[in-house]
């Protein structure tokens, strides 16, 4: 992973002593709350319900044992509701689809402490809200995915030290998102961010990017468009100031539910993409051939020598680790929670965080450290965040792999669910967040008591499902193959169902957004609703082995509504 030099560090620990000052002077009204607020969001700091929240920035997902150590020090020490109903509460943390960690708990009298915590294992929570340009996320699985073309962390590396603080980009329309993908599969949904990155190789062997513009979700879903079939490489921060700063000019910013600039591609089409390739070129043209915005052959190396095969890495002849393995819990967790990879006598093992009674993405101090110790004794001390808020150990010998299922079971990391319904993912909804509609953990939660028969979800199959508490969409239910988005009637939580959504990867196949099969549901009726649905799947699938995606292509929602429906009736739910 990437080391940071002493100007790294010395620009966090100076971010977090300026943090410290902002937070004195709004303690003794020198700074009002307005003019603290943007710089409390552009650390990471929100207000929410009940409590301040921390998002920490965990970029492109990569975390070292240390710094995971840390983050279970900070909850046990700081995230604890010191007073009102809540009190005690806390002690844990949030991994999100955006592959941050979030704390939901820390008093805001505290939160300069909690900054140089984090400072001193080179975190912190620096453009994870606000404005600007956000974390940079990527596959789970870069850099050690046998499918992948380009490893693509360098490039993001390159790509969060450019975009951080920059003083074009810091007060943009809205909050901009960037995904980038190496690998054949995508694993990254890179189609339903703000900028797409997929690495490419042309037919020279060249190293360039697809450049998709104007994904998103929230109120409009819209998949992005290829802007650029193959930008070179050197050429990407050139690419993307020239986005950026013509949706920087034209963006909406006298309608929030319209700045986004997805709405901006969408209503301007061919024109925005001219006044993009224009901005690119005169950029070239005014430093005789961009010389000066084009990243250098030597500073891509300094950061790709970050990104080298760990020390102690020894390829071994690959083995079958299925051999002599009789039906039961370990063969599952095999299928399951153990991935290929790209080093002979290697795999990549995914600790889960999903268990009945725990909101998906939640793991506790303990849990914390528990995963640090199996990443230092399994992994070389190394963890992903996934998108799908799980943990990933990415350096597993094979020879390991009994071990490692001893270990992750004792710890609880070990359910076999992995592309499961009960691998679901959720954002955390009205039980924390101000601005959700409808609490989204206690209907995850149902589920998955509803589907927690391993037995019934193996027959089940592959299945996404993805639940938001409002329509941000931080749960990303457009692209749930079943997706569940928590509404506001007349002050009442209901909860309308999708079908048919999908994040790129390729059990999904195309990006698209779910439909929704019509009007709303209470909470009580959800997991009658998915199960009805779950039902229909059963009946109209062409075999046991179509998958319950292709079963909604193949027929559509149609079949689907009427059962569904039929929920309410015999619940008698007014709506």
């Amino acid at each position: 992973m990437y080391v940071y030099t002493d100007f790294d560090r010395q620009f966090v620990h100076a971010r977090a002593a300026q943090f410290r000052d902002q937070l004195e002077r709004n303690t003794a009204g020198t700074l009002s709350d307005e003019e603290f607020r943007p710089l409390r969001l552009q650390n990471g700091w929100y207000v929410q319900r009940h409590a301040p929240m921390l998002r920490v920035a965990v970029p492109y997902g990569v975390l070292s044992a240390p710094q995971l150590r840390q983050l279970a020090m900070i909850a046990r020490d700081y995230d604890r509701a010191e007073s009102g109903p809540h009190e005690g509460a806390g002690g844990y943390g949030h991994f999100t689809t955006r592959q941050n960690l979030q704390f939901n708990w820390i008093p805001l009298h505290k939160s300069a402490d909690v900054m140089d915590r984090l400072a001193e294992v080179d975190m912190h929570g620096i453009q994870t809200s606000g404005n600007c340009i956000r974390n940079i996320t990527s596959c789970a699985f870069a850099g050690v995915a046998p499918d992948e073309i380009v490893d693509p962390r360098p490039y993001a590396e390159v790509l969060r030290q450019w975009s951080t603080l920059h003083p074009e980009f810091a007060f943009l329309p809205r909050k901009f998102k960037i995904a980038i993908s190496g690998a054949a599969e995508d694993r990254a949904a890179i189609a339903w961010h703000d900028i797409g990155l997929q690495l490419k190789k042309n037919a020279a062997g060249e190293i360039g990017f697809q450049v998709l513009v104007g994904g998103g979700m929230g109120r409009t879903p819209i998949i992005g468009q290829v802007i650029n079939e193959f930008l070179p490489w050197q050429q990407i921060l050139v690419y993307i100031e020239a986005i950026v700063r013509v949706y920087n000019r034209y963006g909406r910013r006298d309608n929030l539910y319209k700045a986004r600039i997805k709405i901006l591609v969408k209503a301007e089409g061919q024109a925005f993409f001219d006044d993009v390739n224009n901005e690119f070129q005169q950029i070239l043209d005014r430093d005789e051939g961009g010389r000066e915005h084009l990243i250098p052959q030597a500073e891509l190396d300094r950061v790709a020598a970050c990104f080298v095969v760990p020390k102690g890495v020894q390829p071994k002849p690959a083995t079958d680790i299925f051999a002599n393995v009789q039906a039961g819990a370990y063969k599952r967790w095999l299928e399951r929670n153990v991935h290929a990879h790209r080093v002979s006598g290697y795999r990549c093992v995914t600790l889960s965080l999903k268990r009945t009674g725990i909101a998906p993405g939640d793991v506790t101090a303990e849990q914390m450290d528990d995963a640090a110790e199996l990443s230092e004794r399994f992994g070389l001390g190394e963890l992903r965040v996934s998108h799908d808020q799980n943990l990933v150990l990415t350096w597993v010998r094979e020879s390991d792999l009994p071990a490692v299922f001893e270990a992750a079971k004792a710890k609880g990391f070990a359910t076999p669910n992995i592309g499961l319904l009960t691998d679901l993912i959720a954002c955390p909804g009205g039980d924390f967040c101000a601005l959700a509609n409808a609490r989204s953990i206690p209907v995850a939660s149902a589920i998955a008591e509803r589907f927690d028969d391993l037995d019934e979800q193996y027959d089940i199959g592959d299945i996404d499902l993805h639940i938001s508490g409002c329509i941000n969409s931080c749960g990303h239910h457009h692209s749930g193959h079943i997706g569940i988005l928590g509404v506001d009637k007349d002050g009442k939580e209901w909860y309308q169902i999708s079908l048919g959504g999908s994040d790129g990867a390729v059990l999904s196949g195309v990006p698209q957004a779910g439909r929704v099969i019509g009007p709303s549901f209470a909470a009580d009726e959800v997991p009658d609703v998915i199960e009805s649905v779950i039902q229909s799947y059963r009946q109209l699938r062409s075999s046991a082995a179509e998958r319950f995606i292709d079963t909604v292509r193949r027929v559509g929602i149609e079949p689907f509504k009427a059962p569904a429906n039929a929920v309410r009736t015999l619940t008698g739910a007014a709506l």
